[in-house]
């Protein structure tokens, strides 16, 4: 296809040819362009969708305000990969600033989609139906039909299109009634414009708005609640004061006066594992924390915590994360006294056998500050190495290992030190390794000498009486105690969306003409036709039923 001669590709390629001059956008000119780059539906689709990507790190990695005891355990078996992740705010991931730049630059994009669509459609709600095109015939659902005196229609255009605006308008339809002249190629005519499915953008709009409310609810709602975790072994109690946590992540807003007073003990904690499929033998089945909550008045309540139904109790829901083992320890100076004694919680490392790991710190009382490493098995069985490993998660023969340190714990510094993890650089190994002094190792109700004198520890036995090692481990249960105050902003916003999406979606957007011509011959002749705006596949039926009714609403004879 030729080119007309006054074409011009902005080129200077020879005397007759201009090149383009472009005006200069300037500041404004490119703050607009990138307004409406943010503001555009494909942009704020891309950021939703960069949205849950990044979100999904905080799945694979534990994260600081959920699972603190999951995080310090992930530094201790990625000693490399850990402080990498962590300067990249891998374990702070829903507070970080990378996602909160998504989370912010969303929120701008669909406030700024929103606002002019709601305008636009305000003003498309108060408008008129299009007038009727000329040339019905042209669109691909039409259809037409002339009633004579004989058919037992007695009636002419105008009252035809007064009986059709009636019928529609009890449909649902908006209607509005015009009149076209006569011209050279058809005759006067009287026609009534329908149309309906507005919903279907109300329910759009619905939709990004809803997810508005759930960002703006979620964004500035959660600064004003708090979550916070604490492992409490049986028989002891967490009160719901800042310094009870073990830790705690509050909201940009939160006001310690807004936790709730009251105290939450540990009675008792039950597992059930599976024993009859030997497919699954050990497996857990059920996890049961029986607490007791008291608040100030003295009401007492007893309650039972799973994994899947929390304790929701004074604005706080309690949730349970974990739990293992807390042996109780008691190590006594040479003469007798006692300088330690504590029930200490030791991390699973294995969830099929809860072997696990924790830490003994005993800064003062000895002449020495003491530290241990330990391993606990539920029950115990000796490998060909001489280790030990464990056959099953209940106590069935438990026994405790401990490697002696002696030496500066770290801990007069001022410098908060996890109680999970000992810093043995700068202390000296008693037992075990390459010391070549075997081990600590003892069951519940034993207790030996500490090397070097100094002094004696204690395995206690916390049921003695029973004849068998069970519930002579104390357990523990690491809770998650949460205050959120979107619940129900979020819970009407998820609403809002699921019914915008619906409606969005099977509410046909269509318009309907009829249009009445009056033949010389005393008869009628009245035309059908609609349009959709999209796919539309029960257009052709609902034309076809607007027919068959207002000809039965004129009074025609069918038989």
């Amino acid at each position: 296809m030729s080119r007309p001669s006054d074409y011009t590709d902005g080129r200077d390629d020879g005397p007759s040819e201009q090149p383009v001059s472009q005006p200069k956008l300037g500041v404004v000119g490119w703050l607009r362009w990138i307004w409406r780059q943010l503001t555009s539906m494909r942009t704020a689709l891309l950021l939703l969708l960069l949205l849950a990507i990044a979100a999904i790190p905080g799945s694979l990695v534990p994260q600081r305000s959920s699972d603190p005891n999951g995080v310090t355990q992930y530094f201790t078996e990625h000693p490399d990969l850990a402080p990498v992740l962590d300067s990249i705010q891998m374990f702070d991931v829903f507070t970080s600033a990378w996602f909160s730049a998504i989370y912010i630059l969303l929120f701008t994009s669909l406030i700024g989609c929103v606002i002019p669509r709601v305008k636009h459609h305000i003003g498309a709600l108060r408008a008129k139906p299009p007038r009727t095109p000329v040339r019905l015939s042209r669109l691909s659902d039409y259809s037409d039909v002339t009633y004579s005196a004989g058919d037992g229609v007695e009636a002419d255009a105008a009252a035809a299109v007064s009986s059709a605006r009636d019928l529609l308008k009890k449909s649902g339809y908006r209607v509005e009634l015009y009149e076209a002249p006569a011209t050279k190629t058809s005759p006067a005519s009287i026609s009534v414009s329908a149309e309906r499915g507005y919903l279907r953008e109300t329910g759009n709009l619905v939709f990004h708005s809803a997810l508005l409310l759930i960002l703006l609810v979620v964004g500035i709602g959660g600064g004003f609640g708090y979550s916070g975790q604490r492992v409490v072994v049986e028989g002891q109690s967490f009160v719901n004061v800042l310094g009870d946590y073990d830790s705690f992540s509050p909201g940009r807003f939160f006001d310690p006066s807004q936790l709730a007073p009251y105290s939450l003990t540990l009675d008792e904690f039950n597992v059930d594992y599976e024993t009859e499929n030997l497919n699954a033998y050990g497996q857990p089945i059920d996890f049961e924390a029986n607490v007791t909550t008291r608040t100030p008045s003295g009401d007492a309540h007893d309650t039972a915590i799973k994994v899947n139904e929390p304790l929701r109790f004074e604005g706080t829901d309690v949730y349970l994360l974990g739990n293992g083992y807390a042996p109780t320890i008691t190590v006594k100076d040479p003469e007798g006294n006692i300088v330690f004694t504590d029930s200490v919680p030791f991390l699973p490392q294995d969830s099929s056998t809860l072997t696990s790991v924790g830490v003994v710190k005993v800064p003062d009382g000895l002449d020495k500050q003491l530290g241990m490493v330990g391993f606990f098995y539920p029950t115990a069985y000796p490998l060909e190495s001489g280790a030990y490993t464990s056959t099953y998660p209940d106590l069935e023969y438990p026994l405790l290992t401990l490697n002696v340190y002696t030496g500066d714990l770290g801990i007069d510094g001022g410098v908060p030190k996890s109680v999970y993890s000992l810093d043995v650089d700068g202390m000296t190994q008693l037992t075990g390794g390459d010391t070549g002094v075997e081990s600590i190792e003892l069951m519940p109700g034993q207790s030996t000498e500490l090397p070097h004198g100094l002094g004696t520890i204690e395995f206690v036995n916390e049921n003695p009486q029973k004849g068998s090692y069970a519930g002579s481990v104390h357990r523990f249960a690491s809770f998650d105690i949460h205050s959120d105050k979107t619940q129900l902003g979020v819970a009407i916003g998820a609403g809002l969306v699921l019914l915008g999406l619906l409606t969005s979606l099977f509410v046909p957007r269509r318009r309907v003409w009829v249009k009445a011509y009056d033949n010389d011959d005393g008869s009628v002749r009245i035309e059908y036709a609609g349009l959709a705006r999209g796919e539309d596949p029960g257009l052709a039926d609902a034309v076809e039923s607007v027919a068959y009714r207002h000809g039965t609403a004129l009074g025609v004879d069918r038989e």
